[in-house]
């Protein structure tokens, strides 16, 4: 009975994670970029994740600290993750030489993230998270828990820019590159 009720647990969150990132980017004035101060223990306890990637190895978000992170709560079920990954992937592999590191915090399974991986060719870590990560979304500004999700970090560990909605590769890059130029 308990698996059953941790299976509608996740279900219901992926559900309204969807219709959350659904509604914010079919209506272009709730998808929001947003600079505001987040408390350095909400930074702290992203970075204190210790998450499963696709082979099923534990990573420790804190060994990123240091560069910039971009950070996307994504899922592979999510008709704008979908859309937004390839520009994603594009960007890291421009910034490969860069002290940038981008990370897909999926809410998903393990097979389909890998499975999504290798059809977009991702060149970064897509670790596996469960509905709780939402959670934690909520502490930096995205309430309806809705997808995707991207927090930019700076090399100090300072949230730069946080967006609910698509990201654009010119619009990722350009605010990586001001980052790594200042």
């Amino acid at each position: 009975m308990k698996r059953k009720l941790q299976t509608a647990l996740i279900v219901a969150v992926a559900v309204a994670a969807g219709i959350g990132g659904y509604l914010a980017n079919r209506n272009p004035t709730t998808t929001t970029t947003q600079t505001r101060e987040v408390p350095l223990e909400t930074v702290n306890a992203l970075l204190a994740l210790r998450l499963a990637d696709t082979e099923g190895q534990l990573q420790a978000l804190e060994q990123w600290r240091g560069k910039v992170i971009v950070a996307n709560f994504w899922a592979t079920w999510c008709p704008p993750c979908r859309k937004e990954i390839p520009d994603f992937a594009a960007a890291s592999q421009s910034l490969a030489g860069e002290p940038v590191q981008f990370i897909g915090l999926s809410i998903d399974s393990a097979d389909k993230v890998r499975a999504f991986r290798d059809e977009f060719k991702v060149p970064y870590p897509l670790l596996i998270a469960g509905p709780e990560v939402l959670t934690l979304a909520a502490g930096f500004g995205n309430e309806a828990r809705a997808l995707p999700f991207t927090l930019i970090i700076d090399r100090d560990g300072k949230v730069r820019h946080i967006k609910l909605g698509t990201l654009k590769r010119e619009e990722l890059e350009g605010k990586i590159r001001a980052l790594l130029a200042s």
